[in-house]
């Protein structure tokens, strides 16, 4: 990766290459348009990794490059596991040296457990198929390996106290996912801060939101909505979000206080189920 720069995800590198071959073949994006029949705007998104062509366009690509199937057979091995809108922040996410995110509303998915998670992705869909749910929560759960061992990035975690209240999964799955998050802040494997109700208004109240930092390249923010979300890498935007998550964590309680609430938190979820 250069300095400066974004760290490329597979999108990315699709479309460098894409922009390789068709430069190599003397054609411009007016050129390969015209052969399938599509707009130069849309081959633009292509090689900016904004966007993956469906699996005909593929084959038109590479017929009109004279690449013999290459983009194509590429094309089946980008086939995230995650949502479109989140597919390029999840590639990030392993390569991130320090993750700074917030819970608006939810567990953050890097430390959902497999019921929180389960519970979750049951409510989003009204006929919800089982098969389905269990691909979703195997995908979760294994986002979180990149926690695991030494070399994974630094963590900082700001949960609003609306996450600590409301009960995903009924009120031993809360119990056990607020002891969880509690088990990593105190064994180091986390940094934790809640924002309690009595702050009142503060910075992060319209959305969640994530900061990735790297070793050789800028940082990115990632915020997301329904069924939308958004990675911004343009510096004057992560600066502001930057700046909005520093203004929050002030407003936080510290990290033996988050801890003491949480842990309350659980206790009362526990107490609830007697």
């Amino acid at each position: 990766m250069l300095e400066g720069r974004v760290p490329r995800g597979p999108r990315e590198k699709y479309g460098e290459e894409l922009k390789l071959r068709r430069i190599a073949a003397g054609m411009t994006q007016e050129a390969v348009a015209r052969e399938m029949m599509c707009s130069p705007t849309l081959i633009s998104h292509y090689e900016a990794g904004r966007r993956l062509p469906s699996p005909a366009d593929a084959k038109r690509l590479d017929k009109a490059l004279g690449t013999d199937g290459f983009f194509a057979r590429w094309l089946e091995d980008l086939d995230s596991k995650f949502a479109d809108h989140f597919a390029a922040a999840a590639e990030l996410e392993k390569q991130a040296t320090e993750i700074r995110q917030y819970g608006l509303t939810l567990v953050p998915g890097l430390l959902q457990t497999e019921a929180y998670a389960r519970a979750l992705f049951r409510s989003y869909n009204p006929n919800y198929r089982t098969d389905d749910v269990d691909r979703r929560v195997v995908n979760r759960m294994d986002r979180a390996q990149i926690l695991e061992g030494t070399s994974g990035p630094v963590l900082w975690t700001l949960l609003d106290e609306a996450v600590l209240r409301r009960r995903v999964g009924g009120v031993l799955a809360m119990a056990t996912q607020l002891r969880k998050i509690a088990s990593m802040a105190e064994t180091g494997r986390l940094r934790l801060h809640v924002l309690p109700f009595g702050v009142g208004e503060h910075s992060l109240m319209e959305s969640l939101l994530t900061l990735m930092s790297f070793n050789d390249a800028a940082p990115v923010a990632y915020v997301e909505g329904m069924y939308t979300g958004n990675l911004m890498d343009d510096p004057a935007l992560v600066t502001n979000c930057r700046t909005a998550y520093d203004l929050a964590l002030g407003d936080a309680l510290s990290q033996g206080e988050s801890l003491a609430l949480v842990r309350a938190a659980a206790e009362e979820h526990e107490h609830d189920q007697q």
